[in-house]
């Protein structure tokens, strides 16, 4: 079963927004069995929205399109899929019930143009938004389903959760696809393909083996598809054990999640705490670890020590360091890690120093130079790192590396 996506917009054409709705979407269908087959965004334009539709038509079962329900002239989408359709606008009771009770809610007048979100096309079953104005659509047409859904995330959340993918579980008979993640740091794609390529090369043919590299990390995507499902999740954990035995210690978790998080949950499982002395991430590492639920068990916090003078108050860095190797050097970070343990009572530290640009740089520390250590009571480990000149990249890139550091520390045992 073969689905489509076309999200409408010009603020998304024009990078005003991230079409964030399209990945999740995708995610929730592949999970429940079916394909996504193409991801289109198109204007506010009505030859644009039908040229959309009958292309999407001719390549997927199901079409799924976001956005344009609003109540002003700029969205047009359900006149469009009206005219796709070649039918006439109703005035739906239960769409108009919903928008009367919101506005009651809230002791809001509702104007005319707000009682026009009750208009959809005649061939429409309605589905019902819970949490906003302008109602969802299902169509069933030609032996095509078409879902026409708001663009606001939250809005289509919900209606895909409580609507939609159930309304299309029971409209077709799904097959089963089963998805095992690792994750590993430390070890480039290659390398690990080639560690691997006996493994991958003996995978059934309805077990697929995908690399997803990011920063310094290599998602490995193990995805099987067909009818019993505990048949295919019991081949799929074998052949991830073998490739989690292969791998070895690069492999940081057996499910597929952020490697801050499954930091997190290795030291919370051994009660060990975390501190950061940020200089050029400038609180991004921070970040990273404490947008996470339950990161406060393992992460006490820490200092952005953006300037030397706070390098020596927050973390007793020496002037001497500072005056004799610079900011960025390998013999400050380490003072830096070792001060956030002493001075922030934790088990393990990561800090970072560097030059994230674009400008600062000098011949012998161009920008892109990071110094990154990571240290526990026992032990502290320093890497240098060489990165581009773009800053907010060299900042992304500086905070991946630390958390791989950090996780080579925490692993050597």
């Amino acid at each position: 079963m073969l689905a489509e996506i076309i999200t409408i917009g010009d603020e998304i054409l024009i990078g005003q927004i991230v079409d964030t709705n399209s990945a999740w979407m995708a995610k929730q269908l592949n999970d429940v069995g079916i394909r996504v087959k193409q991801i289109s965004s198109v204007s506010d334009n009505r030859e644009h929205i039908l040229t959309a539709l009958n292309e999407a038509a001719s390549r997927a079962d199901i079409i799924l399109i976001t956005g344009g329900l609003g109540p002003t002239k700029d969205d047009i989408t359900k006149k469009t899929i009206a005219a796709y359709f070649n039918v006439g606008m109703v005035e739906n009771p239960e769409a108009l019930e919903n928008v009367q009770r919101i506005f009651a809610k809230y002791s809001r007048p509702m104007l005319d143009i707000n009682r026009l979100q009750a208009q959809v096309p005649a061939n429409c079953q309605v589905i019902v938004n819970k949490n906003g104005t302008a109602p969802g659509m299902w169509f069933n047409e030609g032996g095509k389903i078409y879902v026409s859904m708001p663009g606001v995330p939250f809005e289509m959340m919900y209606m895909m959760d409580e609507e939609v993918i159930p309304k299309l579980k029971t409209s077709f008979n799904l097959p089963v696809i089963i998805h095992k993640t690792i994750l590993t740091a430390g070890e480039g794609e290659s390398f690990l393909a080639e560690r691997i390529a006996d493994i991958e090369d003996a995978l059934p043919d309805h077990i697929k083996l995908a690399y997803l590299p990011k920063l310094g990390q290599v998602r490995l995507r193990l995805s099987a598809y067909g009818d019993n499902e505990q048949l295919l999740k019991n081949e799929v954990d074998h052949y991830a054990a073998k490739l989690i035995e292969r791998i070895g210690s690069p492999v940081v978790a057996d499910e597929d999640i952020a490697l801050e998080k499954a930091i997190l949950d290795y030291m919370a499982a051994r009660n060990l705490t975390l501190s950061v002395a940020e200089s050029c991430t400038g609180g991004y590492i921070s970040h990273l670890f404490t947008q996470h639920a339950g990161s406060s068990k393992v992460f006490f916090g820490g200092a952005v020590s953006y300037s030397n003078q706070l390098k020596e108050s927050l973390l007793g860095v020496k002037f001497s360091t500072l005056s004799k190797y610079g900011a960025v050097s390998e013999e400050t970070v380490v003072e830096m890690a070792e001060g956030a343990l002493t001075n922030f009572k934790s088990d393990y530290a990561i800090a970072v120093t560097g030059i994230a640009g674009p400008d600062g740089g000098t011949p012998d520390k161009p920008v892109g130079t990071v110094w990154i250590a990571a240290a526990s009571r026992q032990k502290t480990i320093a890497k240098k790192f060489i990165f581009g000149n773009k800053r907010q990249q060299n900042i992304e890139r500086s905070a991946a590396s630390a958390l791989t550091l950090l996780n080579t520390l925490l692993r050597d045992v």
